[in-house]
């Protein structure tokens, strides 16, 4: 807490209280950080990080330091909100709980998500947490709230996936510069792991699909996003940025088609990392790399103010 003094008078200004956290996992601890509200905690959210090696903050060492995740937490900290953000596994101080390659599926993303979510509630004291994912932690957020969990209060959907995985590795496949006889080797090596079967694949396709992903790329393929978005019957909200060149309009159209009743909203002008962008990639993808721009407008009031309406 911080006193302002200005011609004479005294300003009280609170802060966000941050608190580091400690989970117990194999083969190491997980970390992450609880931001609440100085004053009265109105509700609490997790906050679920998208693919690769994220940090707490939404940066990686693959070219993102937006620092979306701090920035969205520190928001909402502001409207009475506390959040819990936390280091994936492998990454910050997480590093020591990576797990092997082989050994990882899907599914202990949602092992992660529910230790998260029982280290918010013990935390914070309330009845249940909003889960607020991003980019693939849209689908991790789906697939945990899975059976209608008591614990979960609601969905918050940001820039996640409508289509299943498959859908949308066919349409990047085939805009790839890849000659005849590996884009057949492709389309087979994808139809078997959908199919949940290992495979051979040609040594050019490696990054796509070397055998120690194919346990991940099995559980991941099987998951479709409209389903378990039709599944879910506590409150829901979708958003996706006009000019994000990861996700579109139409996965976010495809999401709220499976739940009528969701609250859908459109950003315009607003990129994957939540943020006021071009279209143009270049100078989209720089914003990536800034963190000093903060959240687009509309963003941390449109995610707030659905988290406060549905408690």
């Amino acid at each position: 807490m911080s006193v302002l003094t200005m011609f004479g008078l005294s300003l009280l200004l609170t802060a966000p209280v941050e608190t580091g956290l400690t989970v117990a996992a194999q083969p190491a601890p997980l970390h992450g950080t609880l931001l609440t509200p100085e004053g009265q905690v109105r509700a609490a959210a997790l906050i679920l990080p998208g693919s690769g090696p994220t940090d707490r903050d939404g940066n990686n060492p693959l070219g993102v330091a937006a620092g979306t995740y701090r920035k969205l937490a520190e928001g909402l900290a502001a409207q009475g909100i506390a959040t819990v953000r936390f280091d994936k596994r492998g990454v910050a101080q997480s590093a020591a709980a990576a797990p092997n390659e082989a050994d990882f599926t899907f599914d202990d993303n949602i092992t992660d998500a529910r230790l998260w979510i029982d280290e918010t509630l013990a935390r914070t004291g309330l009845r249940c947490v909003w889960l607020v994912g991003h980019s693939e932690g849209a689908l991790v957020a789906l697939a945990t709230a899975k059976g209608d969990d008591p614990r979960i209060c609601g969905l918050v959907l940001l820039s996640g996936a409508g289509r299943k995985a498959g859908d949308v590795l066919r349409e990047q496949l085939a805009s790839a510069p890849l000659p005849p006889d590996l884009r057949t080797a492709a389309e087979t090596a994808l139809s078997e792991l959908e199919a949940g079967r290992t495979t051979e694949a040609p040594p050019q396709l490696a990054a796509l699909f070397r055998p120690s992903v194919q346990p991940y790329m099995i559980s991941w393929l099987a998951l479709d996003p409209a389903v378990l978005a039709a599944a879910y019957h506590g409150p829901m909200m979708v958003a996706q940025g006009s000019t994000d060149l990861q996700t579109t309009l139409a996965d976010a159209h495809a999401l709220a088609a499976a739940r009528p009743d969701a609250r859908l909203v459109v950003w315009d002008g607003v990129n994957h990392v939540l943020k006021t962008a071009p279209a143009d990639p270049a100078a989209n993808v720089a914003t990536y790399r800034d963190p000093t721009l903060p959240l687009a407008p509309g963003v941390i009031e449109g995610v707030a103010g659905f988290i406060l309406q549905g408690r």
